[in-house]
């Protein structure tokens, strides 16, 4: 994974982790393939700089927000401020990297002093005609593509790859020609080989919409049988596909890369057509520049030791400035309210179960019980008439964990006042659970009601939930009187019922949940979103 953090500076060039970033505060990308955008997506906020191509890419691909999106335009040079109050600033100059659509070189220019920084590059002498770099200013530190500095390592030109496979699709005239490739680059490739063989290209939707932002030629499809050359993934290209295509049509694969690989199939190539720099190209880039030191992009193959012969005396470290310093440090101390905003929503409501000794839990709930009743009893204004039984047709008292010795069925429970969530189970092994939310404001009564949730699940005074409306099913669907008494369910019911208490999300813990309505729910849910979502669009 490449990035870099450029110490004794606020800059980050791909680099997407705040953590390795440290105290960095100016963040840059220089293209969109994966190893050099990982970390980077929705969820970033903060602002972050890049060419107009990728700005776009970054919208459509990674649906990174655009207000943290700043666009700088390729061959011109840009002032950023490198503080708070614009005391210290530097200029940064974006210059075309000829990797892959968008990519660029970032040409850093401050109290730190010149630092440029290739991303992946294919090097060209005409790089070196940009007035950024012609103007033959002191280069202190050259951050390099280090992909192929291997002396051992021989790699064609371009133009010179190209011509291999224009010659290999001649030779199988009568063949449909799978390309394999990356998500991003080697477009203007498929542009040639099309005007070449006078074809369309086949692409996914995803890639076409790409070419069209890139406003290459109209040589490009996603009709499957328009034309014999098909860019795929290069995943694709294996030894059962291979099978398969010739099964229907005589077929080659393609793969242009500069990388090792193997051939899965006999009737799959290898054109070493590579988008980056191999080492005779990175020795005539160094000696052209001169820089006083070179740093690789890719720390597992040092190659410093390649061009001590092409390098300038080294300066010493720059000292920051104050402004910068407090610019600095304020960005690990205080993080911006978005970061925490994000991190407060993604942080997850945890519902616990809490497990009690059966001795404390009967003695508190008789507690309970006791100083509730009292309490209603010295409230009431008919605290001296005689009490009557209160009964709700609906409130039935299910025992979940049932003695298998108990041969009668109690009555009904009597109504409760309190509405609070929270039940105890009893298991006639002597273990009590009681079920409780961590987050009282989860779901507002109202809001269970809105949903379809119903009512809430609200303990009866002995120590047993009783049923709510929802609980018809579970009760012949019909309402119970006061004499009634409810049809026992089977032996194996209440059990699986005290396993739904245990096993989900306390605001469906009622005597009505079942699976099918908790899918029922989520389905209800994402609907919602889903329909949120294509509103904002």
């Amino acid at each position: 994974m490449s990035g870099v953090a450029i110490p004794h500076t606020p800059i980050a060039v791909d680099l997407w982790s705040l953590r390795r970033a440290g105290c960095a505060r100016l963040f840059f990308l220089s293209h969109l393939h994966a190893d050099h955008a990982a970390g980077l997506g929705s969820s970033w906020a903060r602002p972050l700089y890049c060419s107009p191509l990728t700005a776009r890419l970054l919208r459509r691909r990674l649906r990174v927000s655009e207000q943290w999106i700043r666009a700088l335009e390729v061959g011109e040079s840009h002032v950023l401020p490198l503080d708070d109050v614009g005391q210290e600033t530097m200029t940064v100059t974006l210059l075309d990297a000829n990797h892959c659509p968008g990519s660029v070189m970032f040409l850093f220019e401050g109290y730190f002093g010149t630092i440029l920084y290739t991303g992946d590059f294919r090097y060209t002498p005409s790089m070196l005609k940009e007035p950024a770099l012609a103007s033959g200013k002191q280069i202190h530190t050259l951050y390099l593509d280090n992909t192929y500095c291997n002396p051992a390592l021989i790699l064609p030109s371009r133009q010179e790859a190209t011509r291999q496979i224009i010659q290999l699709i001649e030779k199988h005239p009568h063949h449909n020609i799978k390309i394999g490739l990356y998500s991003l680059g080697k477009e203007l490739l498929l542009e040639q080989l099309a005007l070449e063989f006078r074809t369309w290209v086949v692409l996914s939707p995803q890639r076409l919409e790409l070419v069209q932002l890139l406003g290459l030629a109209d040589v490009f499809t996603v009709e499957e049988k328009a034309g014999r050359i098909h860019a795929v993934d290069h995943r694709e290209i294996c030894h059962a596909a291979m099978l398969r295509w010739n099964q229907t049509h005589p077929t080659i694969a393609i793969i242009p890369t500069g990388r090792k690989v193997g051939r899965p199939h006999p009737d799959v190539h290898i054109i070493p057509y590579s988008d980056h720099s191999p080492f005779s190209e990175l020795r005539a880039f160094v000696a052209a520049l001169k820089p006083c030191q070179v740093v690789p992009i890719v720390g597992q193959q040092p190659c410093e030791g390649y061009f001590q012969d092409s390098l300038s005396p080294r300066c010493s470290v720059p000292l920051i400035p104050d402004p910068v310093q407090q610019f600095m440090s304020s960005s690990s101390k205080t993080p911006g309210i978005f970061w925490l905003l994000e991190k407060r929503l993604k942080r997850p409501r945890i519902q616990g179960v809490v497990f009690e000794s059966p001795e404390k839990s009967a003695n508190q709930s008789q507690t309970d019980r006791d100083s509730k009743r009292t309490k209603k009893e010295n409230h009431s204004p008919q605290a001296g008439l005689p009490k009557k039984p209160c009964c709700h047709p609906h409130q039935v008292k299910k025992q979940l964990f049932p003695d298998s010795g108990s041969q009668a069925q109690e009555e009904a429970g009597p109504c409760c006042e309190s509405q609070k969530m929270e039940s105890v189970l009893n298991d006639p092994l002597g273990f009590s659970v009681q079920l409780k939310f961590t987050d009282k404001e989860f779901f507002s009564l109202q809001t269970q009601e809105d949903i379809g949730l119903g009512s809430p699940l609200r303990p009866s005074r002995d120590n047993g939930p009783v049923a709510t409306e929802n609980q018809d099913a579970w009760t012949g669907g019909s309402p119970l009187g006061s004499g009634s008494r409810p049809t026992p369910p089977p032996a194996t019911e209440p059990r699986g019922l005290a396993q739904k208490y245990l096993l989900t999300p306390g605001c469906f813990s009622q005597a009505g949940f079942s699976s099918q309505s908790f899918d029922q729910q989520v389905e209800k849910y994402h609907r919602s979103l889903e329909h949120r979502w294509s509103g904002t669009q």
